[in-house]
């Protein structure tokens, strides 16, 4: 289940020229498998980068596992931890069965 939820995050790592950056960036959906993000650093699919919840100060190693569309020099991508971390985001998502009622 995908939540529209905007976290404060720090995002580390090196870019696809293998230079190391560091940003400040925002959720823009998170799952209990990772989140969308927009960033600024040039990443490639498939790389690791280290994602720091700045509420807990929490980090977390993740994937770069989709590359969206680019919009004020940022490119939306998602992100997937590389270790499972249902909590990491500080809600609760529903169970992966739940349905929601029809109305």
């Amino acid at each position: 289940m995908r939540v529209l939820l905007s976290v404060p995050i720090h995002v580390s790592g090196k870019d696809r020229k293998d230079r190391g950056f560091d940003e400040e960036t925002r959720t823009l959906v998170v799952n209990a498998h990772g989140a969308l993000i927009s960033l600024a650093a040039a990443v490639i699919a498939g790389q690791q980068i280290t994602v720091a919840n700045e509420a807990t100060q929490q980090t977390r190693d993740c994937r770069v596992v989709y590359l969206g569309s680019s919009a004020s020099g940022k490119i939306q991508m998602g992100i997937e931890f590389v270790k499972p971390s249902p909590k990491f985001w500080q809600i609760d998502f529903p169970p992966d069965d739940w349905v929601a009622p029809e109305n």
